[in-house]
């Protein structure tokens, strides 16, 4: 393992762009690639000019064939459950992360790759994305909390219980991708929504993402109160003045 395994860039002075970099071993995700990816999320985290992050695959084949299972058969029994409760830990920290997160999933995802994929705000495909969700094959769980908020109860259902692959066009009518591009433009792509989140106020899309997630499970009247609260405490808006300075400046006075 070397550093060289995650490459880590800043790209366009705000966006944060962390590449799995095994592509020899399809991007497999041994214990030292997510603890990489763990550190350079907390890196971005406290850069205030960061505020996007954009997650890929080196090569043409795979995002991630998931957990290194060479390595994990190495473990002592005590080793194995030690490395397992801190990749979950790592697992939260990027799910709970308030920095939007984007997937370009460059190949396939499988198996500890694809509840990863999950985690993410916004995932970005091509023609060579692929999702297994393999849990059920080896005897593990994983992705019962994240892929029901993505695809709906009925068809995480059928994944998690088939693990069966899905494809690029399937996983797009399930919103498992938010879009697919060709592979040729797929990094482009990614980068561009990622300037596009960038140009927001970074405060409000932070508080956007805390909304939305506190907003799980909760009554429609709830969700309703949480984003009134927010609007009127932490995230009450300035003066008009302030908040639409770029539009008053476009059209002079502001009237239409």
């Amino acid at each position: 393992m070397t550093q060289d395994d995650v490459l880590v860039e800043t790209v366009d002075g705000h966006i944060g762009l962390v590449t799995f970099n095994r592509p020899a071993k399809l991007n497999a995700l041994n214990y030292d690639t997510v603890r990489l990816l763990d550190e350079a999320l907390t890196g971005f985290e406290d850069d205030p000019a960061i505020r996007c992050l954009v997650i890929t695959g080196a090569g043409e084949k795979a995002f991630s064939a998931g957990a290194d299972i060479h390595e994990q058969v190495d473990f002592s029994p005590e080793e194995y459950q030690d490395r397992l409760e801190r990749r979950a830990q790592f697992l939260w920290h990027l799910a709970n992360s308030a920095m939007p997160t984007i997937g370009a999933i460059n190949g396939l995802a499988y198996g500890g790759a694809a509840a990863l994929a999950t985690t993410l705000d916004i995932r970005v495909g091509c023609e060579r994305s692929k999702f297994r969700f393999l849990g059920a094959s080896y005897g593990r769980m994983n992705s019962t909390w994240s892929l029901p908020l993505v695809v709906g109860w009925a068809a995480a259902k059928e994944l998690l219980f088939t693990a069966r692959v899905v494809s690029p066009e399937e996983a797009l009518q399930l919103g498992l991708l938010n879009k697919v591009v060709p592979a040729t433009e797929l990094r482009a792509a990614a980068l561009e929504m990622a300037g596009q989140i960038a140009a927001n106020n970074p405060e409000t899309v932070r508080g956007l993402k805390e909304i939305l997630h506190a907003d799980i499970g909760a009554t429609l009247a709830d969700m309703y109160a949480n984003e009134r609260r927010a609007a009127t405490t932490t995230h009450r808006p300035g003066p008009p003045q302030e908040a639409f300075a770029d539009f008053l400046t476009r059209r002079g006075d502001g009237k239409a």
